[in-house]
This record gives structure tokens, C-alpha cells and sequence, in this order.
């Protein structure tokens, strides 16, 4: 399976919306919606029109808790929806499937399109998820703040958040982010039953066996992981240092 990235390209990026343009409008649609808001592609398939239809926000319930998320609209979006729904009753599907049948779009066809559109201009790593690392990856760049993602996503950390968008973990940002119950929960869990320091031993007993592999003859490949692994360690234990 392709690893899924987000399009941090401009120009490909539009390529990617005229190919879905090419295709049908309610794809290009779909996918605006997915990364001008960075909901889940299940969400938006559910919309009906007059959940979005003049609204500026979408609110969501998610998870067994029903946590509320609120996902803003962007104006060049809210002006492309009202276009499409245009003549449109308030409790159809906003994205349908096949003509005639009034039913949502479903995730399998998304996922052909959404790769049909990515072959039409030689993007391999294309997928559903593509739409909320898109929009994860553009507002953290425009904004820098991880933590408004990180809550949007419902990840359970800011770690998370960054492999997710395929980006270095900014550390002192994440110090930053804090609070006093985040660090209780941290001693918390690194001092019951010895957590920290089993944490650091398995750290280090996967650094030994880094160690041992580079004396040996290994594949090109190995020594350039190996380098990003080392390079990446030192700073962040610089940053943790600094910290």
C-alpha cells in the first residue's frame, strides 16, 4: 500500500482539483470540503444539503464520548456550495452516488476517483486521507499551531500530529502547549511502576542494536535511515536540553 501525503504543492495541487473537476464536479466538491475544513471523509459523505447550505461552521459529534468539533468554512467554500445546491431540498445527500438513487457517495468510489484523478497527472500517493493532511499540513505552515490540529484530528498527542502531516516534531512547541494537567499526567505516568525508565532502556537497547548493525556490512539505504535517525535524535535532545 502507497504511503498517503498530503499535497504541499500549489501547482499540483490544482492540477489534482482540475482532474476531479474533469471527472465531475461533486468530487472536486468532496474534496474541497475535506481540506478547506479538515473533516473525515465519512463526515462528509453524510452531509445533507442544509447541514452546510449558508453555514459559516459544521458542528460534529465524535467518538463514544460524542466530543463536539467544530469545523470552520471558508468562504470561497460556503460560495462553491451554494452554487452546487442550488435547487437543491435541505434533506438530500450533499455528495451522491449514482444518478437516481439519492444515496451518499460511498468511501470505495471516493477511493477510485480520488486515485484515477492522481494516475491522470503521475501522483502515486494519493487516497482519501490525502484530503485532512492536505488541510493539516496547510494550516500548521500558515499558522504554526499544532494544537488546534492536533485537537481538529482528535489525536491524542502533538507526536501524533506531526507524523501525520509527515513533519519534524517542533518540541518547544509542544512545551509551549502544556498545561499543568499535561504534566501531572506525564509524572504520572513515568513514575508508576518504573513507565519513564523502561521507556529509556528500550530507547537504548534499540540504539545498541543500531550500533551493532553499522559495524557490518549493510544496503545504502541503512546508512542514510540511520543518519535521518541520528541527526533527528541529536536535535531533539537539543531542543529538549534547551527546554
Amino acid at each position: 500500500m502507497n504511503w498517503v501525503a498530503p499535497i504541499k504543492d500549489e501547482a499540483t495541487l490544482h492540477r489534482f482539483e482540475d482532474a476531479l473537476r474533469s471527472i465531475d464536479f461533486k468530487y472536486y466538491l468532496l474534496f474541497e470540503i475535506g481540506i478547506g475544513t479538515g473533516m473525515q471523509l465519512q463526515d462528509i459523505l453524510q452531509l445533507k444539503v442544509g447541514d452546510v447550505r449558508g453555514a459559516k461552521e459544521y458542528h460534529a459529534l465524535i467518538g463514544i464520548q460524542q466530543t463536539e468539533l467544530v469545523y470552520h468554512i471558508p468562504e470561497a467554500l460556503q460560495a462553491e456550495i451554494a452554487a452546487f445546491t442550488e435547487g437543491k431540498s435541505d434533506d438530500q445527500y450533499l455528495i451522491t452516488g449514482y444518478a437516481g438513487t439519492g444515496r451518499p457517495l460511498s468511501r470505495e468510489q471516493s477511493y477510485r476517483i480520488f486515485k484515477q484523478a492522481g494516475l491522470m497527472i503521475g501522483l502515486k500517493s494519493i487516497g482519501t486521507q490525502t484530503m485532512r493532511k492536505t488541510f493539516a499540513w496547510r494550516y500548521y505552515h500558515e499558522t504554526g499551531d499544532i494544537e488546534y490540529i492536533r485537537k481538529l484530528l482528535n489525536h491524542a498527542s502533538a507526536n501524533i500530529t506531526y507524523r501525520y502531516i509527515g513533519e519534524k516534531p517542533n518540541i518547544q512547541s509542544i512545551y509551549d502547549q502544556l498545561s499543568i494537567d499535561n504534566n501531572r499526567q506525564a509524572r504520572q505516568y513515568l513514575l508508576t511502576d518504573k513507565k519513564g525508565l523502561q521507556d529509556i532502556d528500550e530507547i537504548i537497547a534499540s540504539l545498541r542494536r543500531v550500533r551493532r548493525q553499522l559495524a557490518k556490512n549493510q544496503p545504502d539505504a541503512f546508512y542514510g535511515r540511520t543518519d535521518s535517525l541520528l541527526t533527528q535524535i541529536k536535535e531533539l535532545l537539543q531542543d529538549y536540553d534547551q527546554g
